[in-house]
């Protein structure tokens, strides 16, 4: 699961190394805090949130993926952890029941954002998912995180469903 090249973005000098491996339960602090430094990345403007609320919401998401066939993707930067993904890969898409690998969480240290971590991991998910013989890969992303979603849209993903809300 060695990085690629090309996948390095400007900001990464030409002697680093990215690479992903398959996370061991050793990662699992390094997750649970990640993703707690993140997941207000996720909350959208219009529907604000106390962080505590946030936080016990992600708390059920890991148990949810703990409960289930997943897998967990570190990305290394230099030997140093630069991010993880999470994926399921036994969830049917809700609405055709046909199989689909699902990302559940995905996230990249602030410091290395835009610098092909986050391609990386995709990649590396992705090629499991075909390895376990998954025709898709999906997954949720807020409408107003336009990195993460100019991310996804370079590498192939398109909208397929929307979810629609409104402050009452």
């Amino acid at each position: 699961m060695q990085g690629r090249r090309a996948d390095l973005g400007p900001g990464l000098a030409p002697d680093v190394t990215l690479a992903v491996r398959r996370g061991t339960p050793a990662d699992r602090a390094y997750v649970l805090d990640l993703g707690r430094r993140t997941v207000m990345d996720s909350v959208a403007s219009f529907r604000p949130a106390p962080e505590r609320h946030v936080f016990v919401a992600l708390d059920r998401l890991y148990e949810a993926i703990d409960a289930q066939s997943h897998e967990t993707l570190i990305a290394e930067c230099d030997g140093s952890r630069a991010g993880f993904l999470l994926f399921l890969d036994e969830l049917p898409d809700e609405v055709t029941s046909l199989p689909q690998g699902f990302i559940a969480y995905m996230a990249v240290e602030p410091s290395l954002r835009e610098r092909g971590v986050g391609a990386l991991l995709l990649g590396a998910a992705e090629d499991a998912a075909r390895e376990r013989g998954l025709p898709y890969m999906s997954l949720m992303v807020t409408e107003e995180n336009l990195a993460a979603r100019a991310l996804y849209e370079h590498r192939g993903y398109r909208t397929e469903r929307r979810l629609m809300s409104k402050a009452l």
